[in-house]
């Protein structure tokens, strides 16, 4: 169908369309609403974001429900209050002519109390997020058990975030007879689940292939050393002058980190991520969409609710744990029918994650080049030419024109020319002239971790493992976290029932070292010793340096006795043991590059970025 009144919109409807300037249903819309509006029928649609999502549940929704009831007759449940709140701006502008409709929002950070006076007052769709609807059913604040109509938007990340157990219960209050309308980017297992336990017989809807990333997003891929991760992004920004971006990290603590580095640097960022107040968020996407930020680093969740057709990249600076997350990631780009570039930096090891990506969005990355100093010096310098010949003169420089003129009446045009352009180019030349390659040879390494030569690499052994609920990548990102390290300054992790081991640059020797004297974890002292690696083997035929630091006089492995108080048959044992399992936690570490981590336990400060116009300072 080729207009939004073939679809059978009421006038109400049209009038607002009319407003908004839609033109033409997009394709979810059209083999959406015509579904919804005619059928009483469950629904699963799997489209990909930026496609017009929100309109295709929204138009049916608000046909539907009877604005002169006060009953609340239609759920809208979302990962994020950012999502949450242009859910529900887009319904009242939707619904503009619906008079007496009443679309309150509902998600955490803001006031439960003016929250539940709005809906008192009679709401007739609430849009929500799960953590808070489940509080505000329990409190007795809204009532849920007439619903007609409930949607599940981006179930995929709902479940991910894990809300499994909230909607869950909140579905379950809810009449059996409504209809349900699942809304999802992708579909995992744990959405199928939902969608057999809460609908009848749903009708399925998709556009394009399941799980496919969009076709006007181009996927490119550039190897660096870990260590050079941010150097790649600085180069890759400066390598589009006119870069309007997001940049996605894992953590909360990497995300406020980045943009902090970017801003000192001169680049107008900022940091969105969960640890901001809803004001402090508010603002930050406020500068994003006026272009005041130029990069915006963020975290998944965070970026839930980011609502921009313009931008042009989307940067993964870290790869997620979840490799479905990347197809929300790349969504973010190459919306509205604009194209867009999704960029991945990986460090060697990660190259094969790539490979599980491919699988799943149906697209190919193309191995490109960090850009070396040079051709970005000639990218910045032709940038400027073009802003400057399209730009408009201001006659109000008329009166200047006779001193500037005296200035330079014994310079020739040329070298006018040159004068003028030296100083962005001269900039840029100092800051790159003596810049090295970032760009990595060769492939994947085929395990967890980075391959390093045994020279430049430490060992350690540490008294924690799986009974202390460690698997090899929560201990990564404990290691990470306390002793302020990069993701990938730890790697070859080795997870073992009572200890596990790990290596680090030997730079960072000193450092670990000195952390995990009288360290304790809960009461209890964590013991990290050098080892060494005789046979070159993960983890087995090691003994701990006896010079190495960290142990402890008592309690050092948590049973009261130091690990070098064993008896040598026990020692020996657990030497045997460690060999004999090698291929096991091998497979274990090869199959762990998709399980999910949540190490998000950093508490940042946030700092507030203020844009800065020109790029006018570079670290070395």
């Amino acid at each position: 169908m080729s207009t939004f009144q073939e679809l059978g919109l009421n006038e109400d409807l049209l009038k607002g369309i009319e407003d908004l300037g839609f033109e033409t249903p997009s394709e979810v819309q059209a083999k959406a609403i015509p579904i919804l509006l005619n059928e009483d029928t469950d629904l699963v649609a799997l489209a990909q974001t930026g496609t017009g999502k929100t309109a295709a549940f929204g138009f049916p929704m608000l046909q539907k429900i009877d604005v002169n009831s006060r009953t609340t007759q239609g759920l809208i449940l979302s990962p994020t209050r950012e999502l949450c709140l242009q859910i529900a701006n887009e319904m009242k502008a939707y619904g503009k002519y619906c008079k007496g409709l009443n679309v309150v929002a509902i998600y955490g950070g803001s006031s439960i109390t003016d929250q539940a006076r709005e809906v008192k007052r009679g709401a007739q769709i609430i849009v929500a997020t799960p953590g808070r609807m489940k509080d505000m059913i329990n409190r007795r604040l809204v009532d849920i058990t007439k619903i007609q109509y409930s949607v599940l938007d981006e179930a995929d990340e709902m479940l991910n975030m894990g809300f499994k157990e909230d909607i869950t219960e909140i579905l379950s209050g809810t009449p059996e007879d409504k209809n349900t309308w699942l809304f999802s980017a992708t579909m995992p297992r744990e959405v199928s689940t939902i969608a057999k336990k809460f609908m009848v017989n749903p009708q399925e809807i998709t556009v394009g292939h399941k799980n496919e990333s969009t076709s006007n997003v181009s996927h490119e891929y550039y190897m660096v050393n870990a260590r050079d991760r941010y150097q790649a992004l600085k180069r890759l920004a400066d390598a589009n002058p006119d870069i309007f971006s997001v940049i996605f990290c894992r953590t909360k603590r990497d995300t406020q980190k980045v943009a902090e580095n970017l801003i000192e640097d001169g680049y107008s960022a900022g940091a969105l991520h969960g640890d901001l107040s809803q004001n402090q968020r508010d603002i930050v996407m406020k500068q994003f969409r006026s272009r005041q930020i130029q990069m915006l680093v963020a975290t998944d969740v965070a970026a839930r609710g980011i609502d921009v057709d313009d931008i042009t990249h989307v940067i993964n600076y870290q790869l997620s744990d979840e490799i479905e997350t990347y197809t929300h990631r790349s969504g973010r780009t190459g919306r509205a029918g604009k194209t867009g570039v999704s960029m991945v930096i990986v460090s060697k090891s990660e190259v094969r994650r790539l490979k599980s990506i491919e699988r799943i969005i149906n697209k190919k990355f193309e191995l490109k080049e960090i850009p070396n100093g040079m051709a970005i010096c000639e990218v910045q310098l032709m940038s400027l030419a073009n802003k400057i010949h399209n730009t408009e003169i201001n006659h109000e420089i008329d009166k200047y024109l006779g001193d500037i003129n005296a200035l330079f009446e014994d310079t020739s045009k040329e070298e006018l020319i040159k004068k003028f352009f030296s100083v962005e180019f001269t900039r840029f030349f100092n800051y790159y002239q003596k810049s090295k390659n970032l760009n990595v040879a060769g492939g994947d390494s085929g395990r967890e971790g980075r391959p390093q030569s045994s020279g430049s690499a430490a060992r350690f052994f540490i008294n924690v493992g799986e009974k202390d609920g460690y698997d090899w990548m929560k201990l990564k990102d404990f290691l990470k976290e306390v002793l302020d390290l990069g993701r990938d300054d730890v790697f070859k992790v080795d997870v073992k029932e009572t200890f596990s081991f790990f290596n680090t640059e030997k730079e960072h020797q000193e450092k670990v070292l000195a952390f995990f004297t009288d360290y304790k974890d809960n009461g209890r002292f964590v013991n990290v010793e050098v080892t060494e690696d005789r046979g070159g083997s993960r983890g087995g035929g090691r003994d701990r340096n006896r010079g190495g630091g960290g142990r402890r006089r008592e309690g050092g492995n948590g049973g009261g006795r130091r690990r070098d108080d064993k008896p040598r048959g026990e020692r020996r044992s657990r030497r045997s043991d460690d060999s004999s399992s090698r291929s096991d936690r091998r497979r274990s570490n090869e199959g762990g590059s998709d399980r999910s981590s949540r190490s998000d336990r950093d508490k940042s400060e946030f700092k507030t970025s203020h844009s800065r116009p020109t790029r006018s300072r570079r670290k070395d």
